[in-house]
């Protein structure tokens, strides 16, 4: 062997460590021998593994060593000085496993690697070596690897266990692979050995938590499903779940019903014969160190462990037919009494000699045995040919004499099938030993252990179960063929952050756990009630539900450790190692443990168990159950092969424990923190108290064990047997019996938390060395402690104040009577009489929040205070130490309002009386009182914690705290002690009798507001609490809010701020309020009876009264969006009929006074295909106004009560118009003059209708050439004579704006209030508004700066305020923007659609101008240093203007002429420029027709000819045009190539919109015209308009505008006058004049 591996462990300075301290012994040492030793170790050890002979220690560092019989090397290591293993480091080890001949180890990235014995493939198909390698001699990795994964890929392993011939991974997926050989792997496979690992697919989809390996059986812990529906037992077995039912179903069911069951999926029928083994494998044998073959003796391998068992081999056999009586040449008895035999309770069997006569006849019954055909090495067959399958075949006649000398003779079945059937009693085992005390000599070293099925019932079951195949027997069933036990730590329960504490969502472990097994059951190990193997996974039913936290698995036997501390155990007991004596063996049976122990960690052995239990005191103790060998000389090396009784698994040791001892020795090795078991061998890990820190954690986690020990117990003998009394309801009353099931769930809320926390520590425990304190679940999950214990104090407080205990009392006294000495144990301070508390017991769990507290404050200490470690526990102390303080304040309550109620009970006050409510205190003995009170009357005062209650005489006044107000009142010259309360509806002063009494009732009144507020309810000033708070309150009183019921903000007594009110009528409001009232913007519904629909109103408020701009929708349809005031239409407004009217579909924008039309609006009558815009007056037309048609008539006068009266002018589509009298609408009576559009005349009396025929009396006039025009008629029949001027219109929308700005008339208000409106009203919408867009808040957030204002304007800041109105006319949140965006809105709603007539223009133009003007008059008012309209704006004085050139420089600053069409028309225009277009286009649509028939017909001609036509001078004609920067040469057929570039500038005009920009695109198309003649010309050349004017001509011609008429005239109409007569007006005159040329052209 290389060096590396002769390297003991303690090579280093030995400084021996404080944490992972292990200590070892031999398991089966004498009692009085047994002296543990320490391991003296330089390093901590943080895991220990067990095997047959060997060990592993995994230390800190990641480090590996091995001791003990290492055959694989040829080494024998003693335990003192293991030998590292070298070929591991640097792996970062962070798991070990001891198989029965192998090791596992698994690194930090979840890699395995493994070495040792591989005869069954138990090592994998490692990359060194052939497959056929016996034997491993190094770690090698073992790759995990999911096949059915695309692509493949490797798995990551969490935890290995270990057997004999099998190897178990956990993965991080919580699935499980297996390798290795026989049934115990639990794959579907017929093929042994399986080298590489496969999943094990019965548990695919489960959530597997922990892996434990036997010799030859598996156990695995498993999350439970959530619920499902009952399942009749064969579903069961088709889902792979037990076929046996719990405990309490036990008793009722047939072995037949689970015989029928067969797990290898052999057909049972009643009778088999033949051999069935699909197979035969012979001997094989076992290299062993020092060359020994493995059927030799094992020498001295015997010596340091007795019950060693080496290879049999049986040197012939005989086949019988099954069935057949079993032939014997032994003479002696082979059968013998179970160790938990159970007596019929029928039966009369009552004395020694009658269980002695028994039992002699039971040995002497044909046996059938169902025995492998191969050699006597059954166990290393597959699990087709085992000992527990059901295939089976004949042993030789000489079977029970030549195997049981050398492997199992206690394997017999005394009832194999039997015909006596168990009952409840048990018959004690010495009492058994004395009855068999004649047969001893026959039976010396050969013990049955009790492995019946538990649903043997009656004899007819006990044929059937007889006539089955694979029935256990006697003989070698089941011996393994090797005696070395293997046991697999738990899963990493505890040790890192894997499995089990990951399993929970919460972080704490799941108590609703399942445990499976598998493999081998010739022992009962599988806990399924019978002997039969399991190839697959099946679960143990009688554990579910059971909480089991982890598995443990010896050789042959089973046990699982419960949450509450307790163990069961399973499988053979033939050294006592189950710790009980009951039966049968072959179910899980609770372990014997002495009052006062629980259990926390469990490990299994050979032929032993070893449990680590809370005492009495914090250290932990040490339990042992198994075999305690005596000290004789007769048990020698020597006398191995006679001694057989202690050399064999299932062979009963000569002494040994029938129940858990204390190893009195523990004591001495300091705190335990894990135990480890393995063949006959011994181990713990134990850690020295270093500053107290190690036992504050045994301290926190054995209280924790402890508290639910105690809470299991409560819910077992108190709670379930009350839910489950029926009189339970009746005795209760309902109220109480609600409140009972809510404590009930609370409590076993609380219970499962503590559960699942003690779990998590003693997990924690396992790992103390390397976990982090500040990763306890009380500093990780304190919040949820929190609520879980509030919850469950105010459940006890509830039930304890409706009186629940009083009748509890009654009740558990006719349930439990008989059980009232056991209930008292429940509450530590019971009453002398042995009565008991149940206020204390159930109050009891609050003394556990100080636990917490102290040892927190503990742990704390061990610290620095600087340390986080510190920080962290400090705080969880402080919050525990408050919440404990907290809850026996609430204790406390509880407790006097139970008395209050006690002793103030009857029917007035019994309305008051509700589980939430404590009282606080009360006035009985009128120490307060209402001011200015009768002499007589009588008042009584009683604070709660959520109400006031003023009581007079049987009347109740109840005052909700969250809306009353308190405040004391000044103590004046009348000497009165007064406190003044404000409710929503009324308001009362209440008088104390003293100052004392005062100022108590002062500060009670405060904490108890603050604490229903939200507030702790402590250290409240008086008169602090909060004046502005949010509560909710129904109404009673009369008024607006009777009966509604109001969710918001409140001030001092009144609504006041956003809140809801819901009325029963279904009105409901939602918004702002303001003392009481409805107050800025709100969202009401109003529900409309008549027609079955609700209005809704969204906008703004005034003292309760629709005020301001808003939108109500109406519940016939009707919409309108405009101005209020108090509750009516008022000022601007718009009201469509909506989309649901059927009748008639019209639109009114205009001005509303009361509620009503009045002033100047638009109406669009769609149905009539009609707009009026004009003068309205209380609902009616009146007033001048224009009306227009869809078919092209044109009518503008005077209207009287809603029709057509008075002086009117008429114009049709073929420009005939009539001036005449209107009497009615469309309908002339009276004087007039009709003008056709030839020119002649009509003029006298019309009468009638225009549409239907007009009579005249009068005279026609048809004018000559010669004829001067009459300008009288000219005059009258001029349109816009009779219209609304266009400064009067829309004043109401423009009056909107200025109330919005905080004035009362136009110009009326104060300027530094309109910016505040204005800054309110931005920040406002940024708040309110979610929908915005990112440039719509970036522009609300610049608005929200108020720019200077008052300072003159100059040309430097002229920019900042066009910036700034720029940007507000983009948002309608701002009353500008708002401004804009409503002028947009009536320019549409007049001027498109039926308003689209030409003869609109001028009133179209006016009102843009007029727009203007108003649009000023608000700028100016913000920022008053702008000039007038045409006013100047000087350039800022500069500094050097303040030297000795003053008066020069003076004289050269420059001034800007300022407009407001300038100023506000690129804000305006743009948006009103389609309608008014169109109007253009329509006014000039004869001419623009004309100009394009000429721009058509002369661009027909290439340029030169075109240039030649229109007068160009040949020095403009271009002799080269550009393309793609190349030149080329102009001919004279060349089209469109000169002036290319003013050409495209020039059609720009037609992308523009301001007249303004229009003038830009035609001066830089001069610029353009100017750049191209450039080169061809002087450089001094100036234009003249002889030159100038053709050749503009030319590039107008090739631009080819389609509407240049409208254009225009738009940019002559709207220009700024301050430009008409520079550069640009003569620019723009150009234009015109080439408009006008072109339609007056002749053709070429």
């Amino acid at each position: 062997m290389e060096n590396r591996e002769e390297s003991p462990a303690d090579e280093q300075a030995p400084t021996p460590p404080e944490r992972g301290l292990l200590h070892t012994w031999q398991s089966a040492g004498p009692p009085a021998q047994l002296c543990p030793g320490r391991v003296p170790l330089s390093r901590p050890v943080l895991q220990v593994a067990l095997g047959e002979h060997h060990g592993l220690l995994l230390t800190q560092g990641g480090q590996v060593y091995s001791f003990g019989e290492l055959s694989w090397r040829d080494l024998s290591i003693p335990v003192s000085a293991p030998v590292l293993e070298a070929s591991l480091i640097g792996r970062m080890v962070i798991r070990v496993a001891a198989g029965g001949f192998h090791c596992g180890a698994l690194s930090e990235q979840g890699n395995v690697f493994m070495w040792g014995e591989n005869t069954a493939g138990q090592c994998g198909l490692t990359e060194r070596g052939p497959v056929t390698n016996i034997t491993v001699s190094e770690p090698c990795p073992v790759t995990v690897v999911d096949s059915e994964a695309v692509p493949p890929a490797g798995v990551r392993v969490v935890d290995l266990a270990l057997g004999r011939e099998h190897s178990l991974a956990l993965s991080a997926q919580n699935e499980l692979w297996a390798w290795g050989s026989g049934c115990q792997l639990g794959l579907v496979t017929s093929t042994f050995p399986v080298w590489r690992p496969k999943k094990v697919e019965h548990l695919a989809g489960r959530h597997v938590i922990q892996v434990a390996c036997g010799a030859y059986h598996s156990l695995a812990m498993v999350r439970s499903l959530p619920p499902q529906k009952t399942q009749n037992p064969s579903e069961k077995r088709e889902r792979g779940q037990s076929p046996h039912y719990s405990v309490t179903e036990r008793e009722e069911q047939f072995a037949v019903d689970a015989g029928q069951y067969c797990p290898l999926g052999v057909e049972l029928t009643e009778v088999m014969t033949g051999e069935c083994s699909p197979r035969r494998r012979g001997p094989r044998r076992r290299v062993h160190p020092g060359g020994r073959s493995a059927g030799s003796s094992p020498g001295s391998a015997t010596g340091l462990c007795p019950y060693f068992e080496d290879d049999k081999s049986y040197t012939k056999q005989t086949n019988l037919a099954v069935g057949h009586p079993l032939s014997e040449t032994d003479s002696s008895p082979k059968s013998h009494p179970p160790s938990g035999w159970r007596a019929n309770k029928n039966s009369a069997f009552s004395d020694e000699t009658q269980i002695s006569n028994l039992l002699q006849k039971l040995s002497s019954q044909p046996l059938e045995m169902h025995q492998s055909t191969g050699p006597g090495d059954t166990d290393s067959l597959s699990s087709y040919t085992s000992d527990d399958s059901c295939v089976s075949s004949t042993p030789s006649t000489d079977l029970l004499t030549s195997s049981y000398k050398e492997d199992s003779p206690t394997k017999s079945q005394t009832n194999n099938g039997g015909a006596v059937p168990y009952s409840s009693s048990p018959v004690c085992l010495e009492e058994v030993r004395l009855c068999l005390e004649a047969e001893k000599h026959a039976l010396k070293g050969q013990k049955s252990t009790s492995l019946t099925n538990i649903n043997q019932k009656g004899n007819a079951a006990a044929n059937r179960r007889r006539s089955l195949p694979g029935t256990p027997t006697r003989g070698r069933n089941g011996s393994p063929r090797r005696g070395r036990p293997c046991v697999c730590r738990p899963s990493s329960a505890g040790r890192t952050t894997a499995a089990a504490l990951e399993e929970a969502g919460a972080g704490l472990p799941s108590l609703e756990t399942e445990v499976w097994s598998w493999g081998r059951g010739s022992e009962g190990q599988l806990g399924h009630g019978d002997q039969l193997a399991r190839l697959q996974p099946l679960c143990i039913k009688s554990l579910t539900g059971e909480e089991v936290i982890k598995v443990a698995a010896g050789s042959h036997h089973s046990l699982a450790l419960t949450a509450h501390c307790q163990v069961y155990s399973w499988g053979s007991n033939m050294c006592g190692q189950l710790g009980h004596v009951n039966s049968p063996v072959t179910v899980p049976q609770q372990t014997k443990l002495s009052d006062g122990l629980r259990v926390w960690d469990v490990s299994a052995g050979q032929s032993h168990s070893l449990l680590l239990a809370d005492g009495d005191c914090v250290q932990p103790v040490l339990l042992y159950c198994g075999q305690q060998q005596e000290h004789t000389s007769a048990q020698s090396q020597k006398s191995q092969q006679s001694q057989r009784s202690c050399q064999t698994s299932p062979n009963r040791a000569e002494s040994y424990t029938v129940r858990p001892n204390l190893l009195p020795f523990c004591m001495e090795m300091g705190y335990i923190s894990s135990v480890c078991s393995g063949g006959q061998r011994c181990a713990v890990l134990a850690d020295q108290n270093v500053m107290g820190f190690i036992s504050a954690i045994h301290e926190l986690a054995s209280r924790e064990r402890h508290f639910y020990c105690w809470l299991s117990s409560a819910t077992k003998l108190l709670l379930t047997p009350l839910r489950n009394k029926e009189s339970v309801c009746p005795s209760l009353g309902e109220p109480c019996t609600h409140l009972f099931f809510s404590l009930c769930e609370s409590f076993v809320r609380l219970s499962v938390l503590i559960g699942r926390h003690s779990t998590s520590l003693s997990y924690f425990l396992h790992d103390v060395q390397s976990s982090d304190v500040t990763a306890l679940p009380l500093l990780t999950h304190t919040e949820h402690f929190k609520d879980i214990y509030k919850e469950y104090c105010s459940s006890v407080g509830n039930f304890e104040v409706m009186g629940g205990f009083r009748s509890l009392h009654k009740l558990s006294h006719e349930c439990l009577g008989s059980q009232q000495t056991v209930l008292a144990q429940l509450c530590a301070d019971q009453s002398v009489s042995g009565d008991v508390d149940l206020v204390s017991v159930f109050y009891r769990p609050l003394q556990q929040l100080h636990q917490y507290s102290h040892v927190l404050l503990k742990l704390a200490a061990c610290f620095d205070v600087l340390t986080a470690e510190y920080q962290s526990l400090h705080q969880g102390c402080n919050q525990f130490d408050s919440l404990s303080l907290s809850l026996l304040r609430k204790k406390k309550e509880a407790e006097t309002t139970f008395l209050f109620w006690k002793n103030h009970s009857g029917k007035t006050t019994e309305v008051l009386r509700l589980p939430q409510r404590r009282v606080v205190c009360e006035s009985s003995n009128r120490s307060l009182t209402l001011q200015n009170a009768g002499r007589f009357s009588n008042h009584w005062f009683i604070l709660f914690n959520d109400t006031l209650v003023h009581t007079q005489f049987s009347t109740h006044h109840i005052y909700p705290l969250s809306c009353l107000w308190v405040k004391p009142v000044t103590e004046d010259s009348s000497g009165l002690y007064a406190i003044k309360i404000t409710c929503p509806e009324e308001s009362f002063t209440l008088v104390a009798s003293t100052p004392q009494e005062k100022n108590k009732w002062l500060r009670s009144l405060n904490q108890a507001v603050d604490q229903v507020l939200g507030g702790a309810g402590q250290g409240s000033s008086p008169g602090l609490t909060a004046m502005s708070r949010t509560a909710s309150y129904t109404f009673n009183g009369e008024g607006r809010f009777k009966d509604a019921q109001y969710t918001g903000a409140w001030l001092a007594g009144r609504v006041h701020g956003r809140g809801t009110m819901k009325w029963p009528d279904g009105r409901t409001y939602r918004g702002n309020f303001k003392n009481g009232q409805e107050e800025g913007y709100g969202e009401c519904l109003i529900p409309n009876k008549v027609l079955n629909k609700p209005e809704s109103f969204q906008g703004q408020w005034r003292c309760g009264k629709i005020h301001g701009f808003g939108k109500y929708k109406y519940a016939s349809g009707q919409v309108y969006e405009g101005c209020f005031c108090d509750d009516q239409r008022h000022g601007y407004g718009m009201l469509s009929s909506g989309k649901l009217a059927k009748n008639s579909s019209s639109v009114f924008i205009g001005q509303w006074v009361n509620d009503r039309k009045s002033g100047y609006g638009v109406y669009d009558d769609m149905t009539r295909g009609e707009k009026y815009m004009g003068l309205w007056l209380d609902e009616q037309r009146h007033g001048n106004a224009v009306v227009v048609t869809q078919c092209g008539v044109y009518y503008e006068g005077t209207f009287k009560d809603n029709k057509m009266c008075g002086p009117g002018l008429l114009v049709s589509e073929d420009d005939t118009a009539l001036y005449g009298e209107f009497s009615d609408d469309w309908i002339v009576n009276g004087k007039g003059v009709l003008s056709m559009a030839n020119g002649d005349c009509l003029e006298g009396q019309f009468s009638g209708e225009w549409t239907s025929g007009l009579k005249v009396v009068g005279t026609y006039t048809k004018p000559s050439v010669e004829e001067p025009e009459n300008r009288e008629r000219s005059i009258l029949l001029k349109v816009g004579q009779l219209v609304v001027p266009a400064s009067q219109r829309w004043l109401s929308v423009f009056d909107e704006c200025w109330s919005r700005l905080g004035c009362d008339a136009p110009g009326r208000g104060e300027r530094a209030a309109a910016w505040d409106n204005i800054a309110v009203t931005i920040t406002t919408a940024r708040r309110q508004s979610i929908n915005l867009s990112r440039s719509q808040s970036k522009v609300l957030e610049c608005l929200e700066f108020i720019p200077q204002h008052g300072e003159p304007v100059t040309t430097t800041n002229y920019d900042n305020i066009r910036r700034y109105l720029s940007k507000a006319c983009e948002t309608p949140h701002h009353p500008l923007g708002w401004l804009v965006e409503t002028l947009v809105t009536v320019y549409r709603m007049t001027y498109v659609g039926v308003g689209s007539n030409r003869r609109l223009l001028r009133q179209a133009v006016q009102e843009v101008l007029a727009f203007l003007t108003h649009f000023y008059s608000i700028v100016r008012f913000l920022f008053p240093g702008l000039p007038e309209d045409g006013g100047i704006i000087p350039d800022p004085p500069s500094a050097a203007s303040k030297g000795k050139h003053n008066a020069d420089i003076a004289d050269q600053v420059s001034v800007m002429v300022l407009s407001c069409s300038s100023l506000l028309l690129p804000q305006l225009l743009p948006r009103l420029y389609p309608p008014l277009f169109t109007l253009y286009c329509l006014q000039e649509e004869q001419e623009d027709a004309l100009y394009w028939e000429r721009i058509l017909h002369l661009n027909k001609q290439p340029d030169q000819s075109l240039l030649s036509f229109l007068g160009v001078q040949q020095k403009f004609w271009p002799v080269w045009m550009s393309i793609l920067g190349d030149k080329k040469q102009i001919v004279s057929s060349s089209k469109d190539a000169c002036f290319v570039s003013a050409v495209e500038t020039l059609q720009l005009i037609s992308t523009t919109f301001t007249p303004s920009d229009k003038l830009l695109v035609i001066q830089r198309t001069f610029e353009e015209m100017t750049q191209e003649v450039k080169p061809m010309l002087d450089g001094n050349f100036l234009w003249c308009m002889d030159d100038l004017l053709p050749l503009f001509l030319y590039v107008v011609l090739r631009a080819r505008i389609r509407s240049l008429g409208a254009e225009v005239s738009l940019i002559e109409d709207l220009m700024d006058p301050n430009v008409q007569h520079g550069e640009m007006g003569l620019m723009f005159t150009t234009l015109k004049a080439c408009y006008i040329q072109i339609q007056q052209e002749s053709a070429m």
